[in-house]
């Protein structure tokens, strides 16, 4: 990506005006007359603009597929050759006759269409050896994962990496590591301490030898932001990112790259409590009502509890009225035990209202 993009469409438009100017000067009446002239400007330009307008298209398509669709139409025009062929040695048709278009174009386009389903379809069994591509069926292959800058501040992608979910799949890339380096000479001591954190966890997951971290050279210079760069990169080599900024996702969804958040995995790993269940919670401070307490479970979902206001610093048994899913979490609504801590089991007190005053008072704090 030497070159800038800015500036290969500069060229590619002055291609196309001289090819536009060239042409209405040549076959048009008056030769290098300023209306032709004039006419071949605004027929360059809006070649030009067509092109950008398919580079808008096939920006989402990688290298990988658009080959693959090459080698599809390629036997797809193959095997119309052999049908008319064939039909040529058999019922005598002149395979250039101009009666026969209709029917060389039929075979031409539905040859084509059923070539590029069984090359996608089979991209797997191909394996051919075409320098820099490898086709795979895209459906089923397991895609790599970028790592953003922010979860290398998180310590739980350490944890995440210990259960071998994602080895072989971790991708570095090299310009994420200078521009840690360069924040880890900055003069400002926060910028300074956080790049070096995420320079001694990247050389954390490097002593995982199970995780296989590997690194890619390839960069956008042209591109200053650093997500859009990452996504970009994530584009080009087909892969997720895993971050833990939650303003990624609505980002991931434009740009049309699928972003795993560590916090939502969180929480969609937290233990489900269901409704009739007791659980265990120390109380820990007065909720806003009357009556209410507020604690919260080992993993940080919170738990209103309705009656807890009277067992503050104590840890007592409530009953689970429901679960509430939200953007930043899980919530549980329970009803405190008649006895607090000395409630036996199998008894479970009438619900009658709370629940509602719960789920309301909660949403007030």
């Amino acid at each position: 990506m030497g070159i800038s993009l800015s500036i290969i469409q500069v060229i590619f438009t002055l291609i196309c005006l001289l090819f536009s100017v060239t042409f209405t000067t040549q076959y048009l009446e008056g030769g290098y007359q300023l209306i032709n002239i004039s006419v071949g400007l605004l027929g360059g330009f809006i070649l030009a603009g067509i092109l950008y307008g398919a580079d808008l298209v096939f920006r989402r398509f990688n290298l990988r597929s658009f080959n693959t669709v090459i080698l599809g139409l390629c036997f797809g025009y193959l095997m119309g050759k052999a049908v008319l062929f064939l039909l040529d040695g058999v019922m005598g048709w002149e395979a250039n006759s101009p009666d026969l278009m209709p029917l060389r174009f039929l075979v031409y386009i539905s040859l084509s269409y059923i070539g590029v389903r069984m090359t996608i379809q089979a991209a797997d069994e191909i394996k051919l050896s075409i320098p820099f591509i490898e086709f795979k069926q895209m459906s089923h292959r397991k895609k790599d994962i970028l790592v953003d800058f922010s979860i290398l501040s998180d310590p739980r992608i350490i944890d995440l990496a210990a259960t071998g979910l994602l080895d072989h799949q971790l991708i570095i890339p090299r310009f994420a590591i200078k521009d840690l380096y360069t924040q880890a000479e900055s003069d400002d001591e926060v910028t300074k301490a956080k790049a070096r954190r995420n320079l001694e966890m990247i050389k954390k997951l490097e002593s995982m030898t199970s995780l296989g971290i590997r690194y890619v050279d390839t960069d956008f210079p042209e591109i200053g932001d650093q997500m859009l760069k990452l996504i970009r990169l994530a584009r080009y080599l087909d892969t997720h990112i895993i971050t833990s900024d939650i303003n990624r996702i609505q980002q991931s969804s434009i740009e049309g790259v699928r972003i795993i958040n560590i916090h939502m995995l969180s929480n969609a790993l937290k233990p489900i409590t269901q409704a009739g269940e007791s659980i265990s919670i120390k109380i820990q401070r007065y909720g806003k009502e009357a009556r209410q307490g507020v604690g919260y479970l080992d993993d940080g979902t919170m738990v209103v509890v309705n009656g807890g206001a009277e067992f503050i610093g104590e840890t007592i048994k409530a009953y689970v009225l429901s679960v509430k899913h939200t953007s930043s979490g899980r919530m549980i609504f329970c009803n405190a035990a008649e006895k607090g801590s000395l409630m036996m089991d199998g008894e479970f007190p009438e619900t009658g209202n709370h629940e509602f005053e719960a789920q309301k008072n909660f949403l007030a704090l």
